[in-house]
Protein backbone atom coordinates (compact mmCIF):
# COMPACT_ATOMS: atom_id res chain seq x y z
CA UNK A 1 0.00 0.00 0.00
CA UNK A 2 1.05 3.62 -0.52
CA UNK A 3 2.00 5.78 2.46
CA UNK A 4 3.61 9.18 2.97
CA UNK A 5 6.15 8.62 5.74
CA UNK A 6 7.98 11.04 8.03
CA UNK A 7 11.40 9.56 8.77
CA UNK A 8 13.00 12.54 10.54
CA UNK A 9 11.76 16.02 11.50
CA UNK A 10 12.88 18.66 9.06
CA UNK A 11 12.70 16.32 6.07
CA UNK A 12 9.92 16.03 3.47
CA UNK A 13 7.56 13.09 3.67
CA UNK A 14 8.62 10.15 1.52
CA UNK A 15 6.20 8.15 -0.65
CA UNK A 16 6.72 4.55 0.46
CA UNK A 17 5.22 1.14 -0.24
CA UNK A 18 4.29 -0.54 3.04
CA UNK A 19 2.73 -3.90 3.82
CA UNK A 20 -1.00 -3.62 4.48
CA UNK A 21 -1.48 -3.90 8.26
CA UNK A 22 -3.51 -6.59 10.00
CA UNK A 23 -5.90 -5.54 12.79
CA UNK A 24 -5.13 -6.77 16.28
CA UNK A 25 -7.56 -7.24 19.13
CA UNK A 26 -9.85 -4.24 19.48
CA UNK A 27 -8.69 -2.65 16.24
CA UNK A 28 -10.29 -1.77 12.92
CA UNK A 29 -8.53 -2.04 9.57
CA UNK A 30 -9.55 1.05 7.63
CA UNK A 31 -9.45 1.83 3.92
CA UNK A 32 -8.78 5.57 3.86
CA UNK A 33 -10.97 7.76 1.68
CA UNK A 34 -9.55 11.15 2.69
CA UNK A 35 -7.36 12.70 5.36
CA UNK A 36 -7.20 16.33 6.42
CA UNK A 37 -3.90 18.21 6.55
CA UNK A 38 -3.59 19.98 9.89
CA UNK A 39 -1.26 22.61 11.33
CA UNK A 40 -0.36 20.01 13.96
CA UNK A 41 1.23 18.02 11.11
CA UNK A 42 3.50 21.02 10.49
CA UNK A 43 4.49 21.06 14.17
CA UNK A 44 5.34 17.35 13.83
CA UNK A 45 7.42 17.92 10.69
CA UNK A 46 9.23 20.85 12.31
CA UNK A 47 10.21 18.82 15.39
CA UNK A 48 8.10 20.93 17.73
CA UNK A 49 6.21 17.97 19.25
CA UNK A 50 8.15 15.88 21.79
CA UNK A 51 8.89 12.18 21.44
CA UNK A 52 7.28 11.26 18.12
CA UNK A 53 7.38 7.57 17.23
CA UNK A 54 9.43 7.54 14.02
CA UNK A 55 9.12 6.65 11.24
CA UNK A 56 5.46 7.59 11.28
CA UNK A 57 2.62 8.09 8.80
CA UNK A 58 1.06 11.47 9.69
CA UNK A 59 -2.60 12.41 9.46
CA UNK A 60 -5.29 12.53 12.14
CA UNK A 61 -8.38 13.76 10.28
CA UNK A 62 -9.23 10.40 8.74
CA UNK A 63 -12.38 9.46 6.85
CA UNK A 64 -12.35 5.77 6.00
CA UNK A 65 -14.31 2.57 5.48
CA UNK A 66 -14.07 -0.46 7.76
CA UNK A 67 -12.12 -3.11 5.84
CA UNK A 68 -11.38 -5.53 8.67
CA UNK A 69 -12.34 -6.26 12.29
CA UNK A 70 -9.90 -7.33 14.96
CA UNK A 71 -10.76 -9.86 17.66
CA UNK A 72 -13.38 -8.66 20.11
CA UNK A 73 -14.58 -5.69 18.06
CA UNK A 74 -18.32 -5.12 18.24
CA UNK A 75 -20.64 -2.40 16.99
CA UNK A 76 -18.93 -1.89 13.62
CA UNK A 77 -19.60 -3.47 10.25
CA UNK A 78 -17.54 -3.94 7.11
CA UNK A 79 -17.92 -1.03 4.71
CA UNK A 80 -19.16 1.37 7.39
CA UNK A 81 -17.82 4.93 7.14
CA UNK A 82 -15.86 6.01 10.21
CA UNK A 83 -13.78 8.94 11.36
CA UNK A 84 -10.51 8.76 13.26
CA UNK A 85 -9.45 11.83 15.29
CA UNK A 86 -6.24 12.91 17.04
CA UNK A 87 -6.78 10.97 20.29
CA UNK A 88 -6.04 7.39 19.27
CA UNK A 89 -5.58 5.36 22.46
CA UNK A 90 -5.73 5.73 26.24
CA UNK A 91 -5.10 3.39 29.15
CA UNK A 92 -8.77 3.27 30.21
CA UNK A 93 -7.78 2.86 33.88
CA UNK A 94 -6.40 6.13 35.25
CA UNK A 95 -8.51 8.67 37.13
CA UNK A 96 -8.91 10.75 33.99
CA UNK A 97 -10.05 7.85 31.82
CA UNK A 98 -12.52 6.63 34.42
CA UNK A 99 -14.09 10.08 34.85
CA UNK A 100 -14.76 10.84 31.18
CA UNK A 101 -11.61 12.96 30.82
CA UNK A 102 -9.57 10.52 28.75
CA UNK A 103 -8.12 13.49 26.85
CA UNK A 104 -5.88 14.04 29.91
CA UNK A 105 -4.63 10.44 30.19
CA UNK A 106 -0.90 10.46 30.87
CA UNK A 107 -0.34 7.40 28.69
CA UNK A 108 -2.45 8.59 25.74
CA UNK A 109 -1.18 8.00 22.21
CA UNK A 110 -2.08 10.13 19.25
CA UNK A 111 -2.98 9.40 15.64
CA UNK A 112 -0.38 10.38 13.06
CA UNK A 113 2.18 11.12 15.79
CA UNK A 114 2.66 8.01 17.91
CA UNK A 115 0.30 5.79 15.89
CA UNK A 116 0.35 5.59 12.09
CA UNK A 117 -2.22 7.95 10.62
CA UNK A 118 -4.18 8.55 7.46
CA UNK A 119 -1.63 9.65 4.86
CA UNK A 120 -1.89 6.11 3.48
CA UNK A 121 -4.19 3.72 1.65
CA UNK A 122 -4.89 1.76 4.83
CA UNK A 123 -4.45 2.32 8.54
CA UNK A 124 -5.34 0.71 11.87
CA UNK A 125 -7.35 2.37 14.62
CA UNK A 126 -8.56 1.52 18.11
CA UNK A 127 -12.27 0.85 17.66
CA UNK A 128 -13.02 2.70 20.92
CA UNK A 129 -11.84 5.97 19.42
CA UNK A 130 -13.49 5.78 16.01
CA UNK A 131 -16.57 7.86 15.30
CA UNK A 132 -19.47 6.83 13.05
CA UNK A 133 -19.81 9.19 10.09
CA UNK A 134 -22.69 9.83 7.68
CA UNK A 135 -22.64 8.72 4.07
CA UNK A 136 -22.85 12.34 2.93
CA UNK A 137 -21.18 14.69 2.20
CA UNK A 138 -18.08 13.70 0.24
CA UNK A 139 -15.20 12.42 2.38
CA UNK A 140 -13.03 15.48 1.63
CA UNK A 141 -15.64 17.70 3.27
CA UNK A 142 -15.94 15.46 6.33
CA UNK A 143 -12.19 15.21 7.00
CA UNK A 144 -11.64 18.72 8.47
CA UNK A 145 -14.39 18.07 10.98
CA UNK A 146 -12.24 15.38 12.64
CA UNK A 147 -9.79 17.89 14.09
CA UNK A 148 -10.49 21.49 13.12
CA UNK A 149 -14.16 20.93 13.85
CA UNK A 150 -13.73 18.85 16.99
CA UNK A 151 -11.04 21.03 18.58
CA UNK A 152 -13.01 24.15 17.72
CA UNK A 153 -16.08 22.60 19.33
CA UNK A 154 -14.21 21.66 22.51
CA UNK A 155 -12.70 25.15 22.69
CA UNK A 156 -16.18 26.63 22.45
CA UNK A 157 -17.46 24.32 25.19
CA UNK A 158 -14.59 25.30 27.48
CA UNK A 159 -15.39 28.97 26.90
CA UNK A 160 -18.69 28.55 28.74
CA UNK A 161 -21.73 30.06 27.08
CA UNK A 162 -20.47 33.26 25.45
CA UNK A 163 -22.80 35.53 23.54
CA UNK A 164 -20.01 37.65 22.03
CA UNK A 165 -17.27 35.32 20.77
CA UNK A 166 -13.91 36.33 19.33
CA UNK A 167 -11.87 33.99 17.11
CA UNK A 168 -8.18 34.70 16.51
CA UNK A 169 -6.57 33.08 13.47
CA UNK A 170 -9.15 32.48 10.77
CA UNK A 171 -8.12 29.10 9.40
CA UNK A 172 -9.64 25.63 9.29
CA UNK A 173 -11.03 25.55 12.85
CA UNK A 174 -12.27 29.13 12.93
CA UNK A 175 -14.14 28.86 9.64
CA UNK A 176 -16.10 25.91 11.03
CA UNK A 177 -16.75 27.13 14.56
CA UNK A 178 -17.88 30.52 13.25
CA UNK A 179 -20.73 28.82 11.42
CA UNK A 180 -21.72 26.69 14.40
CA UNK A 181 -21.58 29.63 16.81
CA UNK A 182 -23.76 31.74 14.53
CA UNK A 183 -26.25 28.87 14.20
CA UNK A 184 -26.40 28.81 18.02
CA UNK A 185 -27.29 32.49 18.07
CA UNK A 186 -23.91 33.86 19.17
CA UNK A 187 -22.23 36.95 17.79
CA UNK A 188 -18.84 36.22 16.21
CA UNK A 189 -15.94 38.67 15.89
CA UNK A 190 -13.16 37.37 13.62
CA UNK A 191 -9.55 38.53 13.96
CA UNK A 192 -7.00 37.99 11.19
CA UNK A 193 -3.53 39.23 10.39
CA UNK A 194 -3.64 43.02 10.03
CA UNK A 195 -4.52 43.95 6.46
CA UNK A 196 -5.70 40.46 5.46
CA UNK A 197 -8.82 41.67 3.69
CA UNK A 198 -9.40 38.33 1.94
CA UNK A 199 -9.65 36.40 5.22
CA UNK A 200 -11.84 39.09 6.73
CA UNK A 201 -14.21 38.92 3.79
CA UNK A 202 -14.19 35.11 4.05
CA UNK A 203 -15.17 35.39 7.74
CA UNK A 204 -18.03 37.74 6.93
CA UNK A 205 -19.22 35.39 4.17
CA UNK A 206 -19.57 32.65 6.80
CA UNK A 207 -21.67 34.85 9.06
CA UNK A 208 -19.18 36.71 11.25
CA UNK A 209 -20.78 39.87 12.63
CA UNK A 210 -17.48 41.74 12.40
CA UNK A 211 -14.01 41.02 11.01
CA UNK A 212 -10.79 42.97 11.43
CA UNK A 213 -7.10 42.72 12.21
CA UNK A 214 -5.60 41.61 15.50
CA UNK A 215 -4.45 45.21 15.92
CA UNK A 216 -8.09 46.39 16.03
CA UNK A 217 -10.64 46.40 18.84
CA UNK A 218 -14.06 44.82 18.27
CA UNK A 219 -17.11 47.08 18.50
CA UNK A 220 -18.07 45.47 21.82
CA UNK A 221 -16.13 43.67 24.58
CA UNK A 222 -15.97 39.89 24.21
CA UNK A 223 -17.38 37.24 26.53
CA UNK A 224 -14.77 34.77 25.28
CA UNK A 225 -11.96 34.53 22.74
CA UNK A 226 -10.73 31.37 21.03
CA UNK A 227 -7.10 31.56 19.90
CA UNK A 228 -6.45 29.12 17.07
CA UNK A 229 -3.22 30.67 15.75
CA UNK A 230 -0.07 29.26 17.41
CA UNK A 231 1.19 32.73 18.34
CA UNK A 232 1.49 33.33 22.08
CA UNK A 233 1.58 37.07 21.47
CA UNK A 234 -2.14 36.91 20.66
CA UNK A 235 -3.09 35.80 24.18
CA UNK A 236 -2.63 39.17 25.93
CA UNK A 237 -4.11 40.89 22.86
CA UNK A 238 -7.24 38.76 23.18
CA UNK A 239 -7.27 39.20 26.95
CA UNK A 240 -7.44 42.97 26.52
CA UNK A 241 -10.67 42.61 24.52
CA UNK A 242 -12.51 40.57 27.17
CA UNK A 243 -15.33 41.85 29.30
CA UNK A 244 -15.23 41.01 33.02
CA UNK A 245 -15.64 37.31 33.62
CA UNK A 246 -14.48 36.49 30.10
CA UNK A 247 -12.19 33.64 29.07
CA UNK A 248 -9.37 33.22 26.55
CA UNK A 249 -9.13 29.63 25.30
CA UNK A 250 -5.87 28.58 23.62
CA UNK A 251 -6.90 25.86 21.19
CA UNK A 252 -3.59 24.68 19.69
CA UNK A 253 -1.32 21.82 20.70
CA UNK A 254 1.72 24.07 20.30
CA UNK A 255 2.11 27.80 20.84
CA UNK A 256 5.02 30.21 21.00
CA UNK A 257 5.76 31.75 24.38
CA UNK A 258 3.14 34.06 25.86
CA UNK A 259 4.63 37.46 26.71
CA UNK A 260 4.15 39.01 30.11
CA UNK A 261 1.27 41.35 30.83
CA UNK A 262 -0.05 43.36 33.81
CA UNK A 263 -2.22 41.57 36.34
CA UNK A 264 -4.80 44.32 35.83
CA UNK A 265 -5.55 42.82 32.39
CA UNK A 266 -6.50 39.52 34.05
CA UNK A 267 -8.30 40.99 37.03
CA UNK A 268 -12.09 41.05 36.99
CA UNK A 269 -12.36 37.25 37.00
CA UNK A 270 -11.00 36.93 33.51
CA UNK A 271 -9.25 33.63 32.79
CA UNK A 272 -6.94 31.85 30.36
CA UNK A 273 -7.12 28.13 29.68
CA UNK A 274 -5.96 25.58 27.14
CA UNK A 275 -7.56 22.79 25.15
CA UNK A 276 -5.95 19.37 25.50
CA UNK A 277 -7.06 16.95 22.79
CA UNK A 278 -10.71 15.85 22.89
CA UNK A 279 -12.97 13.24 24.43
CA UNK A 280 -15.21 10.70 22.77
CA UNK A 281 -18.21 12.57 24.15
CA UNK A 282 -16.96 15.70 22.36
CA UNK A 283 -17.00 13.82 19.08
CA UNK A 284 -20.49 12.42 19.52
CA UNK A 285 -21.88 15.77 20.69
CA UNK A 286 -20.22 17.68 17.85
CA UNK A 287 -21.59 15.46 15.10
CA UNK A 288 -25.02 15.59 16.70
CA UNK A 289 -24.82 19.41 16.78
CA UNK A 290 -23.84 19.76 13.14
CA UNK A 291 -26.56 17.31 12.16
CA UNK A 292 -28.94 20.07 13.22
CA UNK A 293 -26.85 22.86 11.67
CA UNK A 294 -24.76 21.53 8.73
CA UNK A 295 -21.45 23.30 8.17
CA UNK A 296 -19.93 24.49 4.91
CA UNK A 297 -16.36 23.21 4.69
CA UNK A 298 -14.04 25.16 2.42
CA UNK A 299 -11.35 22.74 1.21
CA UNK A 300 -8.33 22.61 -1.09
CA UNK A 301 -7.96 19.00 -2.28
CA UNK A 302 -4.63 17.30 -3.11
CA UNK A 303 -3.85 13.70 -4.12
CA UNK A 304 -2.00 11.61 -1.53
CA UNK A 305 1.30 11.89 -3.42
CA UNK A 306 1.19 15.69 -3.10
CA UNK A 307 1.10 15.73 0.72
CA UNK A 308 4.33 17.75 0.85
CA UNK A 309 2.83 20.39 -1.44
CA UNK A 310 -0.32 20.52 0.69
CA UNK A 311 1.78 21.07 3.80
CA UNK A 312 3.84 23.78 2.07
CA UNK A 313 0.71 25.64 0.97
CA UNK A 314 -0.75 25.35 4.47
CA UNK A 315 2.44 26.84 5.91
CA UNK A 316 2.26 29.71 3.42
CA UNK A 317 -1.41 30.42 4.10
CA UNK A 318 -2.05 29.97 0.39
CA UNK A 319 -5.76 29.12 0.69
CA UNK A 320 -8.86 29.72 2.78
CA UNK A 321 -10.28 26.90 4.88
CA UNK A 322 -8.65 23.48 5.08
CA UNK A 323 -6.36 21.23 3.02
CA UNK A 324 -7.39 17.62 2.44
CA UNK A 325 -5.69 14.63 0.81
CA UNK A 326 -7.99 12.51 -1.33
CA UNK A 327 -6.65 8.99 -0.91
CA UNK A 328 -9.41 7.06 -2.68
CA UNK A 329 -12.07 8.62 -4.90
CA UNK A 330 -14.87 7.44 -2.64
CA UNK A 331 -14.32 4.00 -4.13
CA UNK A 332 -14.65 0.94 -1.94
CA UNK A 333 -16.65 -2.25 -2.00
CA UNK A 334 -19.43 -3.12 0.44
CA UNK A 335 -16.86 -4.74 2.71
CA UNK A 336 -14.64 -1.65 2.74
CA UNK A 337 -11.93 -2.94 0.40
CA UNK A 338 -10.70 -1.26 -2.75
CA UNK A 339 -12.37 -2.55 -5.93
Amino acid sequence: MRAMVLEQPGRPLRLTELVQPVPGAGQLLLAVEACGVCRTDLHLLDGELPEPVLPVVPGHEIVARVAGLGAGVQGWRLGQRVGVPWLGWTCGQCRFCTSGRENLCGQARFTGYQIHGGYADYTLADARYCLPLPEAPDAVHLAPLLCAGLIGYRALRLAGDPHRLGVYGFGAAAHLITQLARAQGREVFAFTRPGDGASQEFARSLGANWAGGTDEAPPQPLDAALVFAPAGSLVPIALRQLDKGGCVVCAGIHMSDIPGFPYAWLWGERSIRSVANLTRSDGLAFFEAIGQAPLRTEVRVFPLEQANEALAQLRQGAFQGAAVLRVACGASTSDGRRP
